[in-house]
């Protein structure tokens, strides 16, 4: 184990290490002047092309009124499609009206009784920015014969989250789990240390760490990968890099993701060569690098001038069966072999993307087209540009002439 945390703890001589169907809908004719009936409708046999009406209805009222006559339909109300899918364009539409009458509705059926799903209320409430409405239903839950976890708990917390306000935060954190009996968890911690980080609150993100570790909840690398990668950005390299040895020292074992951001972080700083050291690390110790990993050390090096070194691991990563280039390293690829004037390979490149139906930015595809002309390559231009107009969707046809524009200057 020693010899393990010796191979990961950051030096300042040594190179670091580190790294985040729709099935059925609903039937119905209601009229929408029942929308607010207190009676619930028969619920409608659904049909495929009662199906096709739900999806495409536009009328808020006559969207909300679909639903509703199929409230004990258990194909409607277990269908985490159609409930999203329907609060999400009332909300759109602005009918909180509807939403408030529809989620309060759902409370008082049988289903409410179950926790799992009062929290899918909870956060319906929240992705439709009622915030009050779901932290009410977060402290009501008893009337409707709920029993509260830390499972409910987190959800509200993720909801109240989104105000950023700091207060209200910390004063559910500190007085909810004692008045109901919630035993927080680690997945707690992490909501609440991610928040503190966006919200530049870096400090109170370590020390509820401390705090929590005090009372038993054991951070995880999903813990120090938040704080490590909030370090990095704000530049605070050293807190970064501390974290990261007591991470290892605490025998949390960085995963992928840690690693990712520790080499996001070196190619910013354009230490292109510590990015690579630290990939190979990761394979010696048995974590495979992905797709992202492959392109932020593929971008530092040709950020750093060293297209070689770019060119060598884009072929590593081609010899390797469980990895393929995607569209953001054929990006960066492309990119930067246009910006050295390797049109050829550039060429190369850019047709085994483009035949997958990945297509480069029109600036990207731009410049490509440009070396090609100048170097007098215009059947590769040309085929370029067959591939353009094959896209699915379509380029619109301002990008399509800019990019017919380049045969035209020639």
């Amino acid at each position: 184990m020693r010899r393990y945390q010796n191979m990961l703890s950051l030096r300042p001589i040594r190179r670091f290490c580190h790294a985040a169907s729709a099935s059925t809908a609903i039937a119905s004719t209601a009229d929408t002047s029942a929308v607010f009936s207190k009676q619930p409708s028969k619920t409608i046999p659904l049909q495929e092309s009662a199906i096709s009406k739900l999806k495409n209805e536009r009328d808020p009222d006559k969207l909300f009124a679909l639903f509703k006559d199929n409230a004990h339909n258990k194909l409607v109300i277990e269908n985490r499609f159609a409930f999203e899918d329907t609060v999400s364009r009332l909300a759109g539409a602005r009918r909180f009206d509807l939403i408030e009458h529809l989620l309060e509705h759902q409370k008082t059926l049988p289903q409410g009784r179950r926790e799992g799903f009062i929290m899918r209320i909870i956060m319906l409430y929240g992705k439709a920015g009622m915030i009050k409405h779901a932290i009410d239903t977060f402290y009501d839950m008893h009337l409707y014969g709920c029993k509260r976890t830390v499972k409910s708990f987190n959800a509200a917390l993720k909801v109240l989250i989104q105000t950023r306000d700091l207060r209200a935060i910390e004063e559910f954190l500190s007085d909810v789990p004692s008045k109901f009996c919630v035993e927080l968890d680690t997945y707690t911690v992490n909501i609440v240390i991610k928040a503190f980080c966006e919200m530049d609150f870096l400090d109170k993100a370590y020390l509820l760490m401390v705090q929590m570790e005090k009372l038993g909840i054991k951070p995880d690398v999903i813990t120090y990968t938040t704080l490590i990668s909030a370090s990095y950005q704000k530049n605070h390299c050293k807190i970064g890099n501390g974290l990261w040895n007591l991470m290892v020292y605490k025998g949390c074992k960085p995963n992928l993701t840690t690693f990712n951001v520790r080499i996001q972080y070196l190619v910013n700083r354009r230490r292109a060569w510590q990015a690579n050291d630290v990939m190979r690390l990761m394979q010696k110790i048995g974590i495979d690098p992905d797709e992202v990993t492959y392109n932020l050390v593929m971008k530092g090096f040709c950020q750093a001038g060293y297209l070689e070194m770019a060119k060598r691991v884009y072929s590593s990563l081609e010899c390797r069966s469980n990895y393929k280039p995607n569209v953001k390293i054929y990006q960066t690829m492309i990119h930067y072999l246009c910006k050295e004037g390797d049109y050829n390979l550039a060429y190369t490149r850019c047709i085994d993307c483009m035949r997958k139906n990945w297509f480069p930015n029109v600036d990207t595809i731009y410049s490509l087209l440009q070396g090609l002309m100048k170097t007098g390559k215009l059947g590769k231009a040309k085929m370029i540009m067959t591939l353009v107009r094959s896209r699915v969707p379509p380029f619109s046809s301002a990008q399509l002439d800019y990019l017919q524009s380049v045969f035209s200057k020639t």
